[in-house]
């Protein structure tokens, strides 16, 4: 793997308080930042979640209708079957 340098800036109290949590995990400071900073990036962006939930309650929404559209369909291709096979039956083309 080849790294690459990043600094950053800040407080004594926090570069004390990270030392401190690094070491009694027994890890180097680098490698608490990059599993913090992992961590962080892979964490879903709230107003990513606020639009997934926008979608989630439409398609909630709709998924009834669109059952009872289905239902519907079926029925009527079911009616349309039976009205075929009375035709076909009464012009003696099927039993």
């Amino acid at each position: 793997m080849q790294t690459e340098r990043v600094t950053y800036l800040t407080s004594a109290e926090q570069k004390a308080a990270l030392e401190a949590f690094a070491k009694a995990r027994g890890e180097s400071v680098g490698n608490v930042v990059r599993e913090a900073t992992a961590r962080y990036m892979a964490e879903p962006n709230p107003e990513e979640i606020d639009e997934l939930a926008a979608i989630v309650a439409e398609v909630a929404k709709a998924v009834p209708e669109m059952q009872a559209s289905l239902r519907r369909s079926i029925r009527n291709i079911e009616e349309s079957r039976e009205r075929i096979d009375r035709k076909m039956r009464a012009a003696g083309l099927r039993k």
